[in-house]
């Protein structure tokens, strides 16, 4: 086969494959939904296990950390293994620590179950943004990580209200039950959709770990970082905020976080369109939105439907920024696509936890009115490190990337 029919099949496998992408974001919805159900019941949670609600808080804390550690990691482990094998490993593994977070009798149990399933996490999104990128043409690659990411946005319009109203009606571990159910129809979605992709000779673990460890690169890693903090730090605390502070009723918070669902799933497809054209300018203009949106929200968050109109803003703008992100760190590390986009959900994750980990501080000591402040700082800083990736770029290519 000359190259040119080798060209050939390539282009068309790469419009063969609409199903796999689609399976990718059924795994992104099982994990987005264990990820984030159990911010809107942190008071349930709190009230069964006898802990506050800034304890019941470290369980996303410690989530995100079972991210940011143990997905490098996981990730350096399984490299040679074939994608389509890792792929359904990891959800062996997040399918076990849902059904033993859904039976824990205790906190430290629960906190346990959660760092299980936090190392599946990570790996996932970074093998499945490789394998969704290389899916599509080129010039296609951030909105076809959209796609998949759409997973977690979805997750916020069904599963986590969905899996909140059966917490608050049945008790929370039905919502981990639940979980583990989409983990097992995720199972099947990669076993009957993801094409079995020949495994390429991969660069040695050593030049793999340089090509991670470009400062450039761990710039826009801690870039990451501090914008998903600006983020947790608001919405780790999202059900005590609109219940004690807006004064919605319990049941009110489900249709809430409906509502910001379909606002990050907008942001998230948005976003990646945008970043196809013009990354960098794009993850700028994110940031100081989110900044500005967050500093409005420390008004609108006393008047409950001005609250509600700014979180569906707020959630555009919060996840508008992640495909973009996520393609910047692949295209910097070519020699190490998985491992960096891999570490992009550690950085991510590690900005989860010390958002939730900061919030919690807030509250204790300023009270719940005041984290949407902290987190427009956060918001603000994420945007001059954005400048700061931008400005590198132009002096290196001379051109805007």
């Amino acid at each position: 086969m000359n190259h040119a029919q080798l060209a050939g099949r390539t282009e068309s496998a790469k419009d063969r494959y609409p199903l796999a992408l689609i399976s990718l974001t059924c795994g992104a919805f099982a994990i987005g939904m264990t990820e984030f159900v159990i911010m809107g019941l942190l008071p349930n949670v709190a009230g069964d296990l006898h802990v506050s609600i800034p304890h019941a808080g470290q369980l996303i804390t410690g989530y995100a950390l079972g991210v940011a550690v143990g997905a490098p990691l996981l990730a350096v482990a399984t490299h040679r293994l074939p994608q389509k094998m890792l792929l359904c490993l990891l959800m062996v593994l997040f399918i076990l620590g849902n059904t033993v977070a859904a039976i824990a009798p205790n906190y430290g149990l629960l906190m346990g179950a959660r760092l299980l399933t936090a190392l599946a996490h990570g790996t996932f999104f970074g093998v499945g943004s490789v394998i969704a990128a290389n899916l599509v043409k080129p010039h296609r690659r951030a909105a076809a990580v959209s796609i998949m990411m759409a997973g977690l946005t979805i997750a916020n319009i069904i599963g986590v209200p969905f899996g909140t109203f059966i917490g608050q009606n049945l008790g929370w571990r039905a919502s981990f039950g639940a979980v583990a159910v989409m983990g097992v129809i995720s199972l099947i979605g990669i076993l009957a959709l993801i094409p079995v992709i020949p495994r390429e000779e991969s660069s040695s673990l050593v030049r793999q770990i340089r090509a991670l460890a470009q400062p450039r690169l761990l710039l826009v890693l801690l870039t990451g970082a501090i914008g998903c903090s600006s983020l947790f730090t608001v919405f780790t605390y999202i059900a005590p905020l609109l219940e004690q502070v807006t004064g919605y009723a319990e049941h009110s918070v489900t249709w809430i976080l409906v509502l910001f669902g379909f606002g990050v799933t907008f942001g998230n497809i948005l976003g990646g369109k945008l970043a196809d054209w013009k990354l960098m300018p794009v993850m700028i203009g994110s940031f100081a939105v989110l900044a500005l949106i967050l500093t409005v929200f420390a008004y609108t968050v006393y008047l409950p439907v001005a609250a509600v109109v700014t979180i569906f803003i707020w959630g555009i703008a919060a996840f508008g920024v992640l495909p973009g992100l996520q393609v910047k760190i692949m295209t910097l590390a070519k020699d190490a696509p998985a491992l960096a986009s891999t570490s992009n959900h550690s950085a991510l994750n590690l900005g989860n936890a010390g958002g939730a980990f900061l919030g919690g501080m807030v509250i204790n000591q300023a009270g719940l009115s005041t984290l949407p402040w902290t987190g427009a700082v956060l918001s603000l800083i994420g945007m001059l490190l954005a400048l700061w990736v931008f400005a590198l770029d132009r002096k290196t290519a001379g051109t805007s990337p």
